[in-house]
């Protein structure tokens, strides 16, 4: 009798589990969500907002390509969990048995705790039905704010931009991402923030969110009692592990669901990956909680491949993520903060136009590269992560920079200005 194998959630780590299971195996497979009925591309939710895309555009596979493939989707919500007899109950009142259960239930917006919080107009931005209410929410308003410096809130800024809606973006900071990005980059992105008019507001929170006699937003008030005029407020300060469900329940929950690094849960036969997900005991300079698309799926091809009987263990590699903030794209790779690291030195470069620069983080003692940042510059993620696996010596790599580039053919290559910037500020040493 073939493997009976449940899986909650349909976001990338869930089909992509789901995916591999069935290239390795004849398992019966169930995908359950209540958010679609099929896997789209979460990323993209902002281009349907913003026209570029129909949503049906977000959809990587067609939707015969889930029959063909033997996986059952249901579309559902997950009420509660017999762990004990390996039951599930759904919503309708229905029940699925599992030998194997997988969840994969990703983030939700965090929320703030403030007068006003749940006038209408006011809302985060993760799920298909967030952008379906921005929909509905913003129609024919004129002015908004965001409060929460983070990527989810540049996001919902540019999308409000796009419908020539003003925005009020409240930071904590005293520059735009101060808590993830040095100060130079930092600096250069809020530049390029208010060059869009969109209105920054560093170390500026909010203190109450103010009604109209229909229940609606009509301002808010700042924690130095400024009162902004807005008819919708962008709750843009974070996610969290979507796991409310399991609150009281067996499984061990501490912020996520608390996995080993086999993605193990302290119950037998059940995993938990992706978003949801938190180490007990993750790795020196990881985060417990990894939440990005990439790591997620990297999550998915290693349990699959546990759930088929080659027991793996997850191993991210180096970090990396990337980001488009308006115009400037990002690219981040290895354990780059907003400081160095202890022992290491930095380099930073940046064009004297601003909008384009490079930071390459090294170790102070052996002088081997532990990091990159790029704004607007395009750099092979193979490259990269070989230069730092391989711990390659700072100054072979400045040196060498032109190979991982890979800008558009009329791009300005900028290899010459950064490598002569870097040799004034560290000779290379005489052998």
């Amino acid at each position: 009798m073939a493997l009976k194998v449940v899986i909650i959630g349909n976001g990338i780590t869930g089909i992509t589990t789901a995916r591999h299971i069935r290239k390795l195996s004849n398992a019966h497979i169930t995908v359950i969500s209540d958010e679609t009925a099929y896997f789209f591309s979460r990323t993209a939710l902002m281009y349907v907002y913003m026209g570029h895309l129909k949503f049906e555009h977000t959809q990587p596979y067609e939707n015969w390509f889930w029959k063909k493939n033997k996986i059952n989707l249901v579309q559902a919500r997950v009420d509660k969990i017999d762990f004990l007899h390996k039951k599930i109950l759904l919503n309708d009142a229905s029940f699925l048995d599992y030998d194997k259960l997988i969840i994969a239930t990703g983030s939700q917006p965090r929320t703030v705790d403030v007068p006003g919080q749940h006038l209408k107009g006011v809302q985060g931005l993760y799920h298909k039905q967030d952008v379906e209410l921005m929909e509905k929410n913003t129609a024919g308003i004129r002015k908004a704010v965001i409060i929460g410096g983070g990527l989810i809130g540049i996001e919902m800024a540019e999308m409000l931009h796009s419908r020539n809606i003003a925005v009020d973006f409240l930071i904590r900071e005293q520059h735009y991402w101060a808590s993830v990005l040095p100060i130079p980059e930092a600096t250069m992105i809020s530049k390029h923030i208010a060059e869009y008019h969109i209105n920054l507001h560093p170390q500026t929170e909010l203190k109450e969110i103010i009604g109209d006699k229909n229940g609606a937003v009509k301002s808010i008030i700042t924690s130095d009692n400024t009162e902004i005029e807005c008819q919708f407020v962008g709750i843009t300060i974070g996610v969290q592990p979507n796991v409310n469900f399991l609150k009281n329940s067996e499984i061990a929950i501490d912020k996520g669901i608390l996995v080993n690094e086999y993605l193990e849960t302290n119950i037998t036969d059940v995993y938990a990956a992706g978003d949801c997900a938190q180490f007990t005991h993750p790795r020196y300079k990881h985060p417990a909680i990894e939440q990005l698309w990439y790591t997620g799926k990297m999550q998915g091809e290693a349990l699959a491949q546990t759930i088929c009987g080659h027991k793996t263990m997850y191993n991210r590699g180096v970090w990396f993520n990337s980001a488009k903030f308006l115009a400037i794209e990002y690219q981040t790779y290895g354990a780059m903060f907003n400081t160095p690291a202890k022992g290491d030195t930095t380099f930073y470069w940046e064009h004297p136009k601003g909008k384009i620069a490079m930071r390459a983080n090294f170790n102070a003692s052996n002088f081997t590269l532990t990091g990159f940042n790029f704004m607007g510059i395009r750099f092979r993620q193979a490259v990269a992560e070989n230069w730092i696996i391989a711990q390659k010596n700072i100054w072979e790599v400045m040196e060498n920079l032109n190979v991982g580039f890979f800008d558009p053919e009329f791009f300005t290559n900028h290899n010459q200005p950064i490598l002569t910037k870097f040799l004034q500020q560290y000779p290379k040493p005489i052998a």
